[in-house]
């Protein structure tokens, strides 16, 4: 990609770093909306991969951020896109902490606590529907993605059991 389309990463993951409620896990049905449908920089395909590439490695879930970045725009991309995500946000997390912690026996504080928190899981969800639509075609697919989910809700089973179980089913070409 050329200067210019470096702009728009920065410009893009800018706005994106201030509405990232719940983490840059939870933005992903608009960085899908946005990268693939609005912009077409990616591919529905490779947005997917590395989404479960960001998820399967370790270390924080802002890696996404990077992935996308280095796949739009390669090594400046991620640097530019993982900047623009973090500094702006981790400002003004550190400037409103100061603000926030003045009122913390306020009642209201307990009120917009609790309502941010199914702001966060609902965003979350609508990760998870934006991911098992592109990535799961037939039954057997979706199958395999709501049993994980309520296993990952109702068991202590390791998530990475659970990985390598619906690798083995892939491998077999059961989904």
């Amino acid at each position: 990609m050329n200067s210019r389309s470096l702009s728009e990463v920065l410009w893009y993951f800018l706005g994106l770093s201030m509405v990232a409620i719940g983490g840059a896990n939870a933005l992903i049905p608009e960085m899908h909306h946005q990268l693939v449908e609005l912009r077409g920089w990616l591919s529905s395909s490779d947005f997917v991969s590395l989404v479960a590439l960001s998820q399967a490695a370790p270390g924080p879930n802002v890696l996404i951020v990077s992935l996308l970045g280095w796949k739009v725009a390669g090594i400046p991309g991620a640097l530019v896109a993982t900047a623009a995500m973090c500094i702006p946000s981790s400002l003004a997390t550190f400037f409103f902490i100061r603000f926030w912690q003045r009122f913390q026996q306020s009642r209201w504080r307990a009120v917009v606590q609790e309502g941010l928190v199914p702001v966060t899981i609902g965003l979350i969800a609508a990760s998870g529907y934006v991911l098992t639509r592109e990535a799961d075609h037939g039954a057997p697919a979706y199958a395999v993605t709501i049993l994980t989910a309520v296993a990952m809700v109702r068991t202590r089973i390791h998530p990475l059991w659970m990985l390598a179980g619906a690798a083995a089913l892939g491998a077999l070409n059961i989904v």
